[in-house]
């Protein structure tokens, strides 16, 4: 099969969607089927290159993802024509490929990581103006007729299914984790106990981008009766995006000294990803706080190197947790320090740990493909 994958983002940009569309790319490569990836152009990258057997081209957008939209449009329809199936996420991406898939009569499916319809006052602090807009923009994605949607996690297929959509195009492909890199016999936790000075203390990591529906200032605000329950505890908070996160980033900081918390918690600058595990082992408890989750990478890496997590009985997370956790309310400190104080006393469920396998994602898509092909 010719694979045409139309997404505004690609590597080397970092994030959960970059991951997943490298290992599914990647994936199909090495099954022998040919993959070419149009993406947008940003700083210190090329226009063209072969990236393990994926063809990337990358369209000059001016470090604008909205420009994408349409500065995209005539490169994706020259690759449609070659390609027997398109594959496309939401947002910028979207509106490309479903034109390019409408003009060169090929079927279009589109990966939905989450759905924020009708939610973003619930999981934003947008404004009020802000929110109709965004709200608005996604609407218009999926208004578009798509041949398949192709959701991440039963709860965004829940949400996908409330929108409108057909029962028969709507499918749940898990994401993939890699367990044979995240083995917790490659990683040393205790180096990093003892580089932040924290080899006596009860030890609570949470990290990520600052992102708007993380919710790490609810975790900030639960620290007080944390510290109140465990008076050695101290949380490791590690946020990266810094950058493009800035107003974010800064307001978090406000809020620790408005606390006065700072002697109990410790911010570490992102880590690359190859070291993430050793932070992971360093705690005696992982926390994901978010208000929002359409998969949940961040718990299920907790969860593969058998580190007790609390989470947020939110999205996507209830169906992809395992092995020693706590769900807990999102939005709520109080929840949350309880999560974080039963761990401590080790007052958990358990049980056994479920493995989301990149080979089972990689082959329920190209089904989805094949199938797409024959109709």
């Amino acid at each position: 099969m010719n694979i045409l994958f139309v997404c505004e983002n690609y590597i080397p940009h970092i994030g959960g969607a970059e991951v997943v569309f490298k290992h599914l790319a990647e994936g199909f490569v090495a099954r022998g089927h040919k993959v070419s990836f149009v993406t947008h152009r940003i700083k210190g990258t090329k226009k063209y290159e072969v990236l393990n057997g994926v063809h990337v081209y990358r369209v000059e957008s001016f470090h604008n993802r909205y420009a994408f939209t349409f500065l995209s449009l005539p490169t994706v329809i020259k690759h449609a024509l070659k390609a027997d199936v398109i594959q496309t996420t939401s947002f910028n991406g979207a509106p490309p490929a479903w034109l390019a898939g409408f003009c060169t009569g090929k079927k279009v499916a589109i990966t939905i990581h989450e759905m924020w319809i009708n939610k973003w006052q619930k999981v934003t602090d947008l404004s009020k103006v802000s929110c109709l807009i965004h709200n608005y923009l996604e609407k218009m994605v999926y208004a578009l007729p798509f041949s398949k949607y192709l959701c991440v996690s039963d709860a965004t297929r829940k949400d996908v299914l409330a929108s409108g959509k057909k029962k028969e195009k709507v499918h749940t492909i898990y994401n993939g984790l890699d367990y044979e890199f995240w083995n917790k016999e490659k990683f040393d936790g205790f180096s990093i106990r003892k580089k932040l000075g924290v080899e006596d203390n009860f030890v609570y990591f949470s990290w990520g981008r600052p992102g708007m529906s993380k919710g790490f200032e609810y975790l900030i605000k639960a620290i007080p009766r944390i510290v109140k329950e465990i008076p050695n505890a101290k949380l490791i908070l590690m946020l990266g995006g810094i950058t493009t996160h800035k107003k974010r980033y800064v307001s978090l900081r406000k809020l620790i000294s408005k606390l006065k918390m700072q002697e109990h918690i410790k911010l570490v600058p992102s880590a690359p990803y190859e070291e993430l595990g050793n932070y992971l082992l360093a705690a005696d408890c992982a926390v994901v706080p978010s208000i929002a989750e359409g998969f949940g990478f961040n718990a299920v890496e907790a969860c593969a190197l058998g580190v007790p997590l609390v989470a947020s009985e939110i999205g996507s997370l209830p169906e992809v947790v395992s092995g020693k956790h706590v769900l807990v309310e999102a939005k709520n400190p109080r929840s949350i320090a309880e999560g974080v104080i039963n761990v401590y006393n080790k007052k958990w469920d358990s049980i056994p740990l479920k493995k989301f396998m990149w080979d089972d994602a990689i082959e329920s898509y190209l089904d989805v493909y094949e199938k797409l092909r024959k109709n």
